[in-house]
This record gives structure tokens, sequence and C-alpha cells, in this order.
């Protein structure tokens, strides 16, 4: 274990990787080696308190980071907080090696009157003193409160459920999803809406965090420079937590996750960074662990080796199944880049986009999404991913312009998801997607080189949370070349809420007036409608 504890402190002082390619080699396998052996180690992610453990004296409250719960199953959910009495400190404000009991209750009533489930355990300082909870044994369907106790400390009270027994007859399920929330460049008041539209499940689609900061007109600013090492990371991340919005919503009910690329590096692929970073391995193995640490994930999601598995399904009863897809980890750099760089740009007659070797979710997520895909029995499918997964040409006139950052520039792997979905099997498939800090309603042409051809599934973007955008007009001067397309607005901020029924589902573009603004006043932007059976949004 000692070990262990030198190898995440080595990670988080921004060590770089050998010259020699043989150390380099050897460097990153003993890298690999030890997020294995924190996945597989019992005591770092919450187990039975020791018989002697170690007594640390805090002397300012641990739980500042709050209280969140994700991935809920019928039978239970995860829990997590993060004792941090110095927040903005890499170690949270705790010193040392020490592991520190703490007690969680579940219980019926916000009271606790009823309490179901009382746990101790002890955190660890090498996953930061994070707390991840898998609650199971729970009845299904039902509202559960939780709160967490460190000495006389006792965090605020969570609210979260399970979700129906497998196969229940369900009538309608609200989710709301929403990405990219920059923390410079607004502020997180969208959230209150989104409390007050009490969804029953909340999909962040990525950039929960950006590592860069650029933009105009900031009401806030990132502390330090970008992170590049664990504690770096660790300091972004508990910055986005301290948001009293951000923090209210995570206790308001359960969360579930695609990540995108500013949880690490803007526009990385897979093992290659946009600048083409030696040492980017490293720097990915600790914005990884750093995200699992702030984030109510089931413990099976811990970093292994050097994936972090994150694509994973939810099934609400009869009504609705969700897949949730990592577009980010696994794909191949984006065709045809810049010189010296591997990042994305709008890309005209690449002759790269098709060749075979290609894909964007790689080719064990490919076959597990086509499964999930076939065995659902579902009304409902939706698609959860980072992007936009429907065509959009960005280049005015003649030629078709590929931003190849999206689906548009992996056409070959697009084609392979489609091919499951034309042969019909899938009921209602419905993508939902962010990153293009735009708000889209479109209908997915069954053949992506024709716009005007039959409909196989509905697709809603929702704009950014908080981050800028390109300019309205940019935007319009490119709907009139992508008919499919019903809703192109990148001009406000907010989210989508999508409410599921037996016979319809309904698309609520939530929008804040103005993000700059702290006590921010809300409008709707635009409602759509998909009828069961009948592929594409219409205007509601």
């Amino acid at each position: 274990m000692r070990q262990i504890a030198d190898w995440i402190r080595h990670l988080s002082r921004g060590t770089t990787l050998p010259r020699d390619p043989l150390a380099r080699r050897r460097f990153l396998e003993r890298a690999a080696w030890t997020t294995t052996a924190l996945a597989l180690a019992p005591g770092l992610l919450g187990r039975a308190p020791a018989q002697n453990p170690t007594r640390v004296r805090l002397t300012a409250d641990p739980f500042t980071l709050g209280v969140a719960s994700g991935y809920p199953h019928p039978g239970g959910f995860s829990l997590w907080t993060r004792l941090a009495p110095g927040p903005l400190r890499a170690d949270g404000g705790i010193e040392g090696d020490a592991r520190i009991p703490v007690r969680c209750e579940v219980a019926e009533d916000e009271g606790f009157a009823r309490i179901v489930r009382s746990i101790d355990f002890d955190t660890a300082p090498e996953v930061g003193h994070s707390v991840h909870l898998d609650v199971d044994g729970l009845e299904a369907g039902r509202g559960y409160h939780y709160r967490f106790q460190c000495g006389d400390a006792r965090s605020a009270v969570g609210r979260t459920h399970t979700l129906p027994a497998a196969g229940a007859r369900i009538e309608r399920f609200r989710i709301a999803f929403a990405s990219c929330q920059n923390l410079e460049h607004g502020w997180f008041s969208a959230y209150r809406q989104m409390q007050r539209d009490a969804p029953d499940l909340v999909l962040f689609l990525g950039d929960y965090i950006y590592e860069s900061q650029w933009g105009v007109d900031l009401v806030r600013r990132h502390l330090g420079s970008e992170p590049t090492t664990l504690a770096g990371y660790r300091v972004r991340h508990a910055q986005y937590k301290l948001d009293p919005d951000l923090q209210a919503m995570h206790a308001t009910g359960p969360w579930a996750f695609a990540w995108d690329d500013h949880e690490v590096d803007n526009d990385y692929a897979g093992a290659q960074s946009e600048n083409l970073d030696p040492s980017f391995l490293l720097r990915r193995a600790a914005a990884y662990q750093a995200y699992f640490e702030h984030l109510p994930m089931p413990r099976r999601m811990y970093p292994r080796h050097d994936e972090m598995r994150m694509y994973t399904h939810l099934d609400i009863g009869d009504l609705l199944r969700v897949c949730l897809l990592d577009a980010r980890q696994y794909r191949t750099p984006q065709p045809c880049p810049r010189p010296n760089r591997h990042s994305s740009q709008v890309a005209i007659g690449c002759t790269e986009l098709r060749e075979s070797s290609q894909t964007m979710l790689g080719a064990a997520q490919e076959r597990w999404l086509s499964q999930r895909l076939r065995d659902s029995g579902a009304r409902w499918n939706l698609i959860a991913q980072q992007g936009l997964f429907a065509p959009l040409d960005e280049q005015p006139g003649d030629e078709r312009g590929a931003f190849t950052d999206m689906w548009e520039g992996y056409p070959l792997a697009r084609e392979r998801v489609l091919a499951d979905l034309r042969d019909g099997r899938t009921r209602n498939p419905v993508f939902a997607g962010g990153d293009m800090h735009t708000a889209v309603a479109a209908a997915v042409p069954g053949d992506p080189a024709r716009f005007d051809s039959a409909p196989v599934a509905s697709e809603f973007v929702a704009t950014s949370l908080s981050a800028e955008s390109r300019p309205q007009s940019w935007y319009d001067e490119r709907l009139p070349e992508n008919p499919h397309v019903r809703q192109l607005r990148s001009d406000q901020r907010g989210y989508t809420l999508l409410d599921f029924a037996r016979g319809r589902l309904d698309a609520t573009l939530q929008v804040v007036r103005d993000v700059h603004v702290q006590d921010a006043q809300f409008e709707v932007q635009a409602r759509y409608m998909v009828e069961d059976g009948r592929a594409g949004p219409q205007r509601a």
C-alpha cells in the first residue's frame, strides 16, 4: 500500500515521462499497475473501519463539496462525497496518510427516523478521501434520503431514489440533460430551474469541468494554470464543486455521466492529445482519477490499467432504456488534422474520413451498443453521448464540410450504428448530445449522404450550460444547407428536458436569459414532440 501511495504522489507532482522509449514503457506499465492496485485495494474506496484508525482533528467542515448520488437501479444507487475541509488545496486540507472514519446513513424519511442502512467505513488519501458507496438491497421505485457524518460534522441531506423494477409498466419518466459548464463563462443558475423541473434522472454529457482558459466577458476565474497533474485536476474539480447551484442539484436526485474532452484536454482522441504531448497518457491517467474522485460513480468504474470503463446502460421499467456512450476514450485521432496537431476542423474533400481504421467508439463498445439496441424491449431507447450524431454540412455552398470532432468526422463508424437502427428492431431510438454549445433538434436521416432520406431516429443536443458559443449568424448561414435540422440556436445557454410517456416524447429547451447574471431569469426556447413509432421531432 505504501508503494501505491508513493506512485500517486509521483503522479500528482507532475512528473514527465522519461525520454528513453524503454524507460518510458516501463514507467507507463508501473503507472498502469498503480491504477489496477488502487482499484483492487478495498480500503481506498471505503471499507469497514480499522480497529485502531488514526484519528484526525478537523478544524473545518469536511463536507464543503456537498453530496451526490448516481447510477440508480431497482435495488439501489451509488453515493458520493469527498472530505475536504480545505477544498482548494490538492490534499483537500487533510495532510498526511491518515485514514479517516466516516458514517453514511440511508433513510426512508428526511428526518432519519426510519434508517435502512448505516455504514461505517474509512476514507483514504490515495483517492483524495473521496467516498463511493454502492448501496443495494433497497425497495424498487421509491425515494430515499442519505447523509454522511465525520466526527462531529454532518453533511447536508441528499435525496435520491431507486429505479422501477425490471419490466414494470411505467407511464412516464423525466430526464434533464446538460453539458459544457464553464465556470468562467457564466453562472450555473440554470440548475435552479432544473430543480423546479424535478427530473427523475440528470444526464451530464461532457465537459463537466474545463481544463483551459478562454473566452470574453468572464464572470469568475479558474484558479491556477491549466491542470496536467492529479493535484491540478483535483483543485479544478473542487472549484467547480463549490458552486452552490451545482451542489444543490446534485443533492436533489441521481445523475449519470458521459464525459468529453475538456475533463482532460481539448480535442484529445484516445491516447493522443491535441498538441501531441509525449507524456499525455500520464496526464490522462491523472485526469481520469480526479474525475472519478469527484463524481457519484459506481466503484466498478474506477480506472483500471489504462482504461476507465464509462459506457453502460440503465433500464427504466418497460418504458425506457438509456445507453450512455464514451465517444472520447477509444476513438482514433480526428482525420485530416492541422499540421503538427491532432485536433478537429471543418474538413472538405478529406479522404481520411472513410479509412476503415477510423472508429469513434472502439470495436468492443460498438459490439456492446449493437447488442443493447437489439435486445432492448423498451418503448423508447435513448442513446446519450457527447456530440451530434446526425450529419451536419458546415460549409455553405456546393462543397460539404465535415466537422471532424463529431460523428461527421467518423462516417463509417456512424454507418455501423445506423445499420442497427435501419433494421427496425430498436423501437423509437432518440439521440441526446452536447459539446456544440448549440441547441439542436434534428431528424437523423437513414442515409447521411441524403438529408431528405427517411429518418430512422430523432436527436436533441442541449446548448451549453454556460460555455460561450459561435454567433447565431454563423449557424443561420448554414441552416439552409441542413433541411433535416429543425433547431440550431447558439445564442442562449441552458439544458434540455425530455418527458417520456407511452405515446410520445416531449422535449423542452430550457434556457437562461443572461448567463452573466447570477440571479437569472428563465424561459422556454422551444418545445418539440416525437410520436411513438414516428422518427423525427415536430414542433409542439
